[in-house]
Formats: structure tokens, C-alpha cells, sequence
């Protein structure tokens, strides 16, 4: 990494490490306090974490509104009051009598769009507070359902122990989901509770666990991928010419070209990344601009 240097490191979060530490690690590894990161992961979850670094920071908002990939373990059988192994079990209710046909009823009924209410622990807010901390306090959180996207909801493994279900899944959702949540509703549905007891990201829109690197891993070589690489494997890529270049570099607008409604990167002759836009009434208004 060269001194200055802006872009995305795609870290494999470590089991127990918050995403703030990681964050911490990495400014002291990349040598900076620019850093910041994509799309938070629970303490006892594992997998990719978009870290970006300098300018990049920028773009981080833009991608955690992305597609994710979970692979998760739910227990059926008990049900916990963080909706997953961090909390204490709250009820539990033999799931011995679960049949697999229910069990994929119930995982099909979660599939597609779905309303979904985040866990009491989450950091939402309500009334300005975050619901984990009203939680803490012992207060009843009342969270509204929200519209999530469950594209993908595969089961990989069952394992049943006398009185509790282990289910392994394989999950893709819209940004927004909450898998432990997605635990509690399947263990209600079939009247016996659950929770999440593990929990991996494998992929946060285009960046998978083929390119994540561990902690360890990145304090010995830090491996970058710079934000105009970043932004070309995540969002439409538009190339303009020296003088749409120049308008774009003070914060000008385009016209539309027609490349969707999300992001999307401008990049000037030469190859540099310019800016990041959004087409609307037929221009493209800069979101963010990286030339000086």
C-alpha cells in the first residue's frame, strides 16, 4: 500500500471481535484514521467485513445497500432474548416433533419478500435510541416490520439431538435482513422457538471470502483493492470524455446514460475514478467526487 493510497480491504472478521474493532486494527495497520466500514456484523459472527481506507470511505454507504450471503446454524427448540447464542435462553419447547416437512414449509414461507421485525438487540433506533440499549435497560422495544428480500433460504445440513434441531443454511437476502431474526421467525412458526447459534458472511455484493484476508493475514501484507478497481466491480461503469471530465471533477452534471438507477462510476479518460452518480430526471447528479 502506498502512502495516501485509497481504496477497500475485505477483511474476514474474526468470531468475538466487534466491527469497530476491526475498524480500530486496521488504522493502526493501514496507518491512518480514515477507515470505516460496510454493513455492521454481530460480535459472534465471522466472514466478510468491507473496510475502506481514505477516500474509499466514501463509498461505504453505497455498498452496504447490497446483496449479502450467510451461511448460518439455527436451533430450533429454544428461543433466547438477543435471537442468538450471545443472549440467555428465555423458553424452550421440545422440537422432537418437527417434521422435515414442516421444517421446509416454514423455511419457504420466509422466502421472497417478507416482512421482517429487527431483534429487540439491534441498533435500531426508536425515538432517537438505540433498541439494544433500551433492551438493556429492560424497556419493551417495539420495532415495525420492515419490507426485506430473502432471495435465497437453502438447507444444508439437519441435525436433530433429542429435544433441539440444528439447522445449517445457506442464505442470500436484500442489505437489511437480519438472519437472527429469520431464526426466531422460523422457531415461532413451527411453535418451538429458535435462535441463531452461527453465524459467516460470504459475500457482501461482489466481494466474497475468495478475496477476504484475515487480520493476521493484513498486518503482514496489506492487500488493497484501489477505488477505482473497487467502484468497477461494484457499480455500472461510465467512461466520459476530457470535458465531461472537467465538469464532473467540480461537481457538474451529466446527462443520463441510461445505466440504472443505483450508483454509478465515472471515470475520466485516463482511467482515473472521477466520481460516483445518480441518474435521475434524466441527468446524473454526483453522489460523491474523489479528484481534488
Amino acid at each position: 500500500m502506498e502512502p495516501g493510497e485509497s481504496g477497500l480491504v475485505i477483511v474476514d472478521k474474526p468470531a468475538g471481535w466487534t466491527s469497530h474493532d476491526v475498524v480500530g486494527r486496521m488504522r493502526r495497520i493501514a496507518g491512518t484514521r480514515r477507515v470505516g466500514h460496510a454493513g455492521t456484523l454481530d460480535p459472534m459472527a465471522t466472514g466478510v467485513l468491507v473496510v475502506g481506507v481514505g477516500k474509499a470511505t466514501r463509498l461505504l454507504g453505497h455498498l452496504a445497500l447490497t446483496a449479502k450471503g450467510y451461511d448460518a446454524t439455527i436451533r430450533l427448540g429454544e428461543s433466547t432474548n438477543t435471537d442468538d447464542a450471545e443472549g440467555e435462553i428465555t423458553a424452550s419447547a421440545s422440537a422432537a416433533a418437527v417434521a422435515d416437512e414442516a421444517l421446509r414449509a416454514g423455511i419457504a414461507a420466509l422466502t421472497g419478500p417478507i416482512e421482517q421485525v429487527p431483534p429487540q438487540v439491534s441498533a435500531i433506533k426508536v425515538n432517537g435510541e438505540r433498541a439494544y440499549k433500551m433492551a438493556r435497560k429492560g424497556e419493551e422495544v417495539a420495532l415495525k416490520a420492515r419490507p426485506v428480500a430473502v432471495h435465497d433460504f437453502a438447507v444444508t445440513g439437519v441435525r436433530r439431538h433429542g429435544d433441539v434441531i440444528d439447522v445449517d443454511a445457506s442464505i442470500a437476502c436484500s442489505s437489511g435482513t437480519y438472519i437472527r431474526a429469520l431464526a426466531r421467525d422460523l422457531g415461532a412458526s413451527l411453535g418451538c422457538g429458535g435462535h441463531l447459534t452461527a453465524l459467516r458472511r460470504t459475500r457482501v455484493g461482489p466481494y466474497d471470502l475468495g478475496m477476504a484476508r484475515s487480520l493476521e493475514q493484513l498486518a503482514e501484507n496489506l492487500e488493497i483493492l484501489p477505488i477505482g478497481a473497487a467502484v468497477a466491480s461494484a457499480f455500472p461503469r461510465r467512461d466520459v470524455s476530457a470535458e465531461d471530465a472537467r465538469a464532473v471533477a467540480h461537481g457538474g452534471r451529466l446527462e443520463a446514460a441510461g445505466l440504472g438507477p443505483g450508483p454509478v462510476g465515472v471515470f475520466a479518460p485516463d482511467g482515473t475514478l472521477l466520481a460516483l452518480v445518480e441518474e435521475k430526471d434524466g441527468r446524473a447528479k454526483p453522489l460523491a467526487v474523489f479528484v481534488p
